[in-house]
């Protein structure tokens, strides 16, 4: 009976102790909280080290992603450790970045960095991750989900100064043309900027304000109609270098150089285009994209630590680069 009394103890015993794990089970359901109860005790082991990162980006064939790999490879190799670092492309395609941060999730990779194909579409996934305990960043695009960080260019300063920079040089009075993009944060706010500059000269009008869907070929069909449109025209604001180079082929084909071209990104393509004195890119808000994944690696090793960032939203300063300054301008 003793024997007896003894294994029924022990058994109560394992049964209060699975019933005391059961509470942390049931959060993890909830993936509208932040996503803090299971990856908090991750975060918290300072002993704990950073191993691997997944980078999931739009298109690595453009030089902008590729600088951002670039830039977290970099920050990789100063903290040491061979830390694997893993970038893949989506071709701005959300099911096949969604599978490719499920994937990083899944092989346990310690730090996810993401460039959002589409702000709403990533959130069950960035829910799913954190939930799992990895690090999730947002580089440069923002997202409708709850992320350890995000850190992008300061896309209003850029439209700001690429047209205070428009103003001084019409000297407050001129038709200037807006080449729109996509409608998300990051163009919303450049136009936002770019407004608020020419806004203070009442000299200065907008003629135009459409949508180049920031390509090449956009910003060239949307430019040869305006410049079919309006006899005179004397700056253009690109929201991105692609549409402004487009923008730029256009007033060449149609031997149109009253105007000039700024742009916003910084962009090898900006830079050739402003070396060409023939041309009318005179300008660009250089973002820095390998800066804002150096960022991204060091806040997310400093998370796993156990250390969080005094400000979990971080926005890297954007340069103006003219043909004046463009020999001194390091670029991507």
């Amino acid at each position: 009976m003793k024997r007896i009394s003894l294994i029924v103890g022990i058994l109560g015993f394992a049964v209060v102790g699975c019933t005391n794990g059961a509470p942390n089970n049931n959060t993890a359901t909830n993936t509208n909280n932040r996503a803090t109860n299971i990856s908090a005790e991750n975060l918290s082991t300072p002993n704990r080290k950073l191993q691997t990162i997944g980078i999931a980006l739009g298109d690595l064939g453009n030089p902008f992603y590729n600088a951002v790999q670039k830039g977290a490879e970099k920050e990789a190799q100063k903290i040491g450790g061979n830390i694997k670092v893993n970038a893949v492309s989506s071709a701005f395609d959300l099911n096949q970045q969604s599978n490719q941060i499920e994937n990083f999730t899944a092989a346990n990779t310690d730090l996810i960095i993401l460039s959002a194909v589409d702000k709403k579409g990533v959130k069950p996934v960035i829910d799913q991750a954190r939930l799992a305990g990895r690090v999730v960043i947002a580089v440069d695009s923002a997202v409708d989900a709850d992320v350890d960080a995000m850190i992008s260019s300061n896309n209003t300063q850029a439209g700001e100064i690429a047209c205070q920079y428009i103003a001084d040089r019409l000297k407050g009075q001129g038709n200037v043309v807006i080449l729109n993009g996509t409608p998300m944060d990051s163009i919303n706010q450049r136009v936002s900027g770019c407004k608020n500059s020419l806004s203070k000269y009442s000299d200065i009008k907008i003629i135009s304000d459409q949508n180049a869907e920031g390509t090449r070929d956009g910003g060239l069909r949307v430019m040869s109609d305006l410049l079919t449109t309006f006899p005179k025209i004397d700056a253009v604001f690109a929201t991105n270098d692609q549409s402004g180079i487009g923008a730029d082929l256009a007033a060449r084909q149609a031997r149109r150089k009253e105007f000039f071209i700024v742009g916003v990104d910084g962009s090898p393509d900006a830079t050739k285009a402003m070396e060409d004195k023939d041309g009318v890119f005179a300008a660009t808000a250089a973002q820095n994209p390998a800066q804002m994944a150096q960022k991204a690696v060091e806040i997310g090793n400093n998370l796993i630590q156990g250390k969080k960032p005094s400000d979990s939203e971080i926005l890297i300063p954007v340069k103006l680069v003219t043909r004046d300054n463009l020999s001194t301008y390091e670029g991507w």
